[in-house]
């Protein structure tokens, strides 16, 4: 068909608008080819003359009939480009109320920032044995179609979860395991999907906070393998973890909030078995008060704790450890509040005599309050004949004391996970398994450092996946198959990945750095000479001079890093004689948290002898060699090979507005969205695999 055919008087196009993102107009006199204007008229009666020609715009995109508006699969409509598939999901999302939409193989999920009750026992009935495209796009039918090709392939299955913070992935997944918990109800052990679904509740209380895009940001990543027997019941579930956020036990930004776990024990403080705990109100506290805003509307912190306990005593969690996991938590506040007083050399700091906050921590955690007195404010320094005991200024020892806070929530959120791990797990032979991952989405802010690093190269990753997926794999199908097919030219990510994890890329540079240093003073100038191995073009560096006046970054692929704290971060130093003392710790729980695998053979007194040591220093061992980029990138491979082993199903969520509010939908936050996932791409090649359409 020529083009003096398709754009006649009356037809309908999208132009760009700086506002809506697409613009819906009509055309008032027929066009003919060459000519430089095309004559329309806008929806409120504006008369426009559009500049078009080869070196002006390209003719408008055309609109769908009205009768394919709102059409449930995207794949179905006449004209799949940008303006149609906003358009589409627009008018399902405001008119229908239709958060679901499919793309081909791919569910779009748009949050609605509402409770919505379309997810209740008997919807997950409706949905159990029907084919994907006889039913509603939604959660359930994804999760049926992974449930219903697990069995009839005998092949494993994953769900990939992906979107930005507060896109709705973290609903989106436990929706996923309760229709898993539902259809696939044990026939032994009738408790086994509930303690699946108890998982949910302790993680979101342990790893999800509060943040300026999300009420319930997950700062954490998870893969949840859900396992089946071979007659497709739950017998059981092991959950792996990805880079806790632990920066955020003792930094929040204004308007955020640290993990939920704190505010549900201070909202509690008043019940009878907390009061040994000493806790009052989360304003009073150093680090849940950072981001001057403790509560979030609409949350019970106080009822949250009771669903938290409930979901620890059904997971066989003994009161006694409850107890002990709370006491840790609280002796963490008490930390954050110990005032490090300077003295006037500027080079040493103590203690406030009788600082009652040093009293509850180490009262709480079982150790002895001189020593932790001393080694909050002093150091070790080895050389290589023998050691010395250095001084602290009082910043050094506030980033001392901060860094053993991080230590203390990392190494209880870890034994939790094993614990939950090991309430999941089945002595029954497994048959097969659906994963279903939740991971941060793509993330860049005003100042982007190594956990914003991490999170993108994790997301290059999984973007890589679903390339390899998608089209590698889809479009060899079209060609064998003699299907007409123009390939498209996509971008291949694999360049950023190796310029991370290549060798001498980012990650092995950084490690290099921290074998030549590794052990600083807790706080080091700012030193980015590890990025400068890479002016061989790896990296784009900030070249601009204002900019690396304030500090050094790095560019990769349009994101800025600051190098600042890249160096520590990797180290993730804490102080070891700070962990002897609670290795030597009279509560069980305490003193097992941080008993190193090398440790438990060994009989040897835990204390800290304050003189200097004449004796050689001890190595460390391999694991406390293992910087977290080095144990971040061997986790993240792991996953890779577990996802390329299974068939994987994916779910896109979009994130409509930055202000939460209910079925608001922002035309150039959804765009942006759309373009970084792939979507307008997977519609293409999805179209091509119905001709007959």
């Amino acid at each position: 068909m020529s083009v003096n055919e398709l754009y006649t008087k009356f037809t309908r196009v999208w132009i760009p608008d700086q506002d809506e993102v697409w613009k819906a107009a009509e055309i008032t006199r027929d066009y003919k080819e060459g000519e430089p204007v095309l004559y329309l008229q806008l929806e409120d009666g504006t008369t426009l003359e559009y500049q078009v020609g080869p070196k002006a715009n390209p003719l408008p995109f055309l609109r769908n009939p009205d009768i394919l508006v709102g059409e449930n699969d995207l794949t179905a409509l006449s004209y799949l480009h940008e303006p149609a598939v906003l358009h589409n999901l627009r008018v399902r999302f405001l008119e229908s109320n239709h958060i679901y939409t499919y793309c081909g193989i791919v569910l779009v999920a748009i949050n609605p920032y509402e409770q919505l009750q379309i997810y209740g026992e008997e919807v997950i009935n409706a949905y159990s044995g029907q084919n994907m495209g006889d039913m509603d796009p939604h959660i359930f039918a994804v999760a049926e179609e992974a449930y219903k090709q697990m069995a009839r392939d005998e092949r494993n299955q994953s769900i990939i979860v992906s979107g930005e913070s507060g896109a709705g992935k973290t609903v989106s997944a436990k929706y996923a395991m309760r229709f898993f918990a539902t259809v696939g109800g044990s026939s032994n052990d009738a408790n086994v999907e509930e303690k699946v679904l108890a998982s949910n509740p302790i993680m979101e209380a342990i790893g999800n906070a509060k943040t300026t895009r999300n009420d319930n940001s997950s700062r954490f990543g998870k893969y949840i393998q859900i396992v089946f027997s071979k007659h497709y019941h739950i017998i059981g579930a092991n959950m792996r973890t990805y880079l806790l956020e632990k920066s955020r036990v003792v930094f929040q930004a204004e308007e955020e909030r640290n993990y939920h776990i704190f505010y549900q024990l201070c909202a509690s403080a008043s019940l009878p078995e907390f009061k040994e705990f000493s806790l009052n109100s989360a304003e009073e506290f150093h680090y849940t008060s950072l981001g001057e805003n403790i509560f979030i509307e609409g949350v019970n912190d106080a009822e949250d704790l009771v669903k938290t306990r409930e979901a620890f005593s059904l997971l066989g969690v003994k009161e006694s450890n409850q107890s002990s996991i709370f006491k840790i938590l609280a002796s963490i506040l008490h930390l954050g509040n110990v005032a490090i007083v300077a003295e006037r050399d500027g080079e040493s700091c103590r203690i406030a005599r009788n600082d009652v906050h040093l009293q509850h921590f180490c009262r709480l955690l079982g150790v002895e309050l001189q020593q932790m007195e001393h080694w909050l404010c002093h150091r070790k320094l080895a050389t290589a004949s023998e050691t010395f005991m250095k001084t602290m200024s009082s910043k050094q020892a506030l980033n001392a004391r901060d860094a053993l806070a991080k230590h203390i929530y990392a190494r209880l959120f870890d034994w939790i996970v094993e614990h939950i791990n090991k309430a999941l797990q089945t002595s029954s032979k497994q048959h097969s398994f659906i994963g279903v991952l939740d991971i941060y989405g793509f993330e860049t802010f005003e100042v982007n450092s190594f956990e914003q690093f991490c999170i993108n190269y994790a997301n290059e990753k999984l973007q890589q996946q679903f390339n390899s997926h998608v089209f590698k794999l889809e479009q060899e199908e079209y060609m064998k198959e003699q299907i007409p097919w123009t390939l498209i030219d996509f971008y291949d990510n694999q360049p950023c990945i190796d310029l991370i994890e290549a060798r001498l890329g980012i990650l092995d540079l950084l490690d290099e750095e921290c074998k030549v240093s590794p052990d600083p003073d807790p706080d080091p100038d700012p030193d980015p000479s590890w990025i400068s191995d890479q002016n061989l073009g790896l990296v784009t560096m900030e070249t601009s001079s204002s900019s690396l006046a304030l500090h050094q970054g790095f560019l990769l692929f349009q994101v800025e890093y600051q190098c600042e704290g890249f160096l520590e971060k990797n180290r993730d130093t804490v102080y070891e004689e700070q962990i002897n003392i609670l290795k030597a710790s009279q509560f069980q729980l305490v003193a097992n948290l941080f008993q190193d695998k090398d440790d438990a053979s060994s009989s040897k007194s835990s204390k800290v002898n304050i003189r200097p040591l004449k004796t050689a220093p001890k190595v460390p061992n391999k694991e406390h060699r293992k910087t977290v980029g080095h144990q971040f990138h061997s986790s993240l491979h792991l996953l890779m090979q577990t996802l390329n082993a299974t068939t994987p199903h994916y779910v896109r969520c979009i994130k409509p507005n930055d202000y939460k509010e209910a079925f608001s939908f922002d035309s150039r936050r959804a765009v942006q969205q759309l373009r970084a996932c792939g979507v307008l791409e997977t519609i293409r090649i999805s179209a091509a695999g119905y001709p007959s359409r």
